[in-house]
């Protein structure tokens, strides 16, 4: 596995630790590879999974949104204590998507026929706005090269193996820099508020 010395054996005892427990040990420190062997492990179980609550570029975005989470959040790697990591994945999975289902739900409003007009010219100016922000970002944060990852996969809401098979890129590739673009939005998005 190639861990490092301090995951080969128990910090306390020095004892050797068993290959469950030091993929675990791993899988908690937040080890490049054993995320990448994880990911590849149980992209397909995730996806069934959630297979029934979002669909679409939704499901792609739940998908990648858990395994975002399971880098970012330490917290989220300790709450796994040992068994079938495919089932926690699943449940932890399962739940973002009726947590991303929820929030849409929220931000649907329903309108009147009496409101129709005032809400497209709303819309209308939203969309010219958001045009504006993209452009921006676009220009000011975005490396060249990442630009055609930006448009498919945010802007058109392509599925990240569609875009990636569009581009000519490993989906791996296109998934890290959806990864890095989302950051990069984000960053831009908050700092534009204050």
């Amino acid at each position: 596995m190639g861990l490092p010395a301090h995951i080969e054996s128990d910090h306390l005892t020095g004892r050797p630790l068993s290959e469950e427990a030091k993929w675990l040990a791993a899988f908690h420190a937040g080890d490049r590879q054993t995320f990448a062997d994880c990911y590849r492990d149980h992209f397909d179980g995730v996806e069934r999974a959630i297979g029934g609550i979002v669909s679409g570029p939704d499901r792609e975005t739940v998908i990648h949104e858990v395994f975002s989470r399971l880098i970012a959040r330490e917290e989220l790697r300790r709450s796994f204590q040992g068994g079938s990591v495919g089932a926690w994945l699943a449940t932890v999975a399962r739940n973002a998507a009726i947590d991303y289902r929820r929030k849409l739900a929220r931000e649907t409003t329903s309108t009147t026929d009496a409101d129709a007009g005032a809400v497209d010219a709303w819309r209308w100016e939203e969309a010219a706005h958001a045009r504006l922000v993209v452009e921006r970002f676009r220009r000011e944060m975005l490396p060249v090269d990442w630009a055609p990852v930006f448009d498919l996969c945010f802007v058109q809401q392509m599925s990240q193996r569609e875009a990636a098979r569009a581009l000519g890129l490993h989906r791996t590739t296109l998934a890290y820099r959806e990864l890095r673009i989302r950051r990069a939005l984000r960053r831009f998005l908050l700092e534009g508020d204050s």
